[in-house]
């Protein structure tokens, strides 16, 4: 993040979950102060009031989809910026106090996710044993860890946090699966292109006119802009009304991005900017690089035909 670093953090609490195992991969974050809050907005909101420097919250899920509390919450209210994206796999582990042994587990404290992520592996290992919903995977651990319940399905710093024993890792149905957390703070200047970024937008387009949406893809496909992520939330204001939320491959200082906003800028009702910001890792690539931009769109190409376009206006036609 540019100019002073963040000292202050808050996450989605409570302790021993996936966001802080998260939180913790960010240096500045491993080095500061840790607070967790009890809600996504209470999060931001500490942002937003000065209490903290950033905030790191859940975006999506390759599982459940997009966090829609997140997005509500970034597209409401003073604005914020994400500052940095986090990807982190979700293994889940089996863990009880030690001595106990998997036969002897008849109950099993995890949050409703989790246990829906763990069904088949909690089917075939553990088919008598109780599940109880609880509300978070930190509180599943530190419920096995008090003794009200046999064991827990819980992030691997809930099991260590709480000194409790792996009986199972990697437990759930889906080995791949993986969050994608943001790291957001208060508005301001952002970080230098990397090559490989991503500009996260909300859009409101007009719902009065014909192919709004359409228009909104067009700014960017014209100018070989990607779209990674689309995904629409109801505004609130009635039915049928909706905030497109936009992932593009691209920094806000690349002269094709930069012109596609200014393209939606005309033909949106509102474009909120929800930061640009590295991508956690290179995807998509090609040989371990990003796909290049069509022939005609890079920004060397917005370049020189500005460039021509400018001597063509001082009459100097060679």
């Amino acid at each position: 993040m540019p100019g002073t670093p963040p000292t202050r953090f808050v996450y989605l609490g409570p302790e021993g979950t996936f966001a802080e195992q998260a939180l913790r991969t960010v240096p500045a974050a491993e080095r500061g102060s840790r607070t967790p809050a009890r809600s996504v907005g209470e999060a931001l909101d500490a942002v937003r009031a000065g209490e903290a420097d950033a905030a790191l919250v859940p975006l999506e899920n390759s599982i459940g989809g997009a966090v829609g509390v997140t997005l509500d919450e970034l597209a409401e209210g003073e604005p914020l910026v994400i500052t940095r994206e986090v990807i982190l796999p979700v293994e889940f582990v089996l863990a009880a106090r030690p001595g106990t042994t998997v036969g002897a587990i008849g109950s099993v404290a995890a949050h409703p996710q989790a246990s829906t992520q763990c069904r088949n592996w909690l089917r075939d290992h553990l088919p008598d044993a109780t599940v109880v919903d609880v509300l978070s995977n930190g509180a599943a651990a530190a419920g096995a860890a008090s003794g009200e319940y046999d064991a827990a399905i819980c992030a691997p710093i809930g099991a260590a946090r709480h000194r409790l024993t792996l009986l199972a890792d990697k437990i759930a149905d889906h080995p791949d699966a993986v969050t994608r957390f943001a790291l957001v703070s208060r508005p301001g200047p952002p970080s230098p292109p990397t090559g490989d970024d991503v500009t996260s937008l909300a859009v409101y387009i007009a719902h009065d006119r014909v192919g709004a949406l359409l228009s909104v893809l067009m700014e960017l496909a014209v100018r070989g802009v990607n779209l990674s992520r689309i995904e629409s939330r109801p505004t609130g204001e009635a039915l049928g009304r909706y905030v497109f939320f936009l992932d593009c491959t691209g920094h806000v200082a690349d002269v094709r991005l930069g012109e596609a906003l200014q393209g939606l800028r005309r033909v949106c009702a509102d474009v909120r900017f929800l930061g640009s910001y590295p991508r956690h890792r290179w995807s998509p690539t090609v040989n371990g690089r990003p796909v290049p931009a069509p022939a005609g769109l890079s920004d060397a190409d917005y370049a020189d035909a500005g460039a021509w376009l400018a001597r063509l206006r001082a009459g100097e036609l060679s």
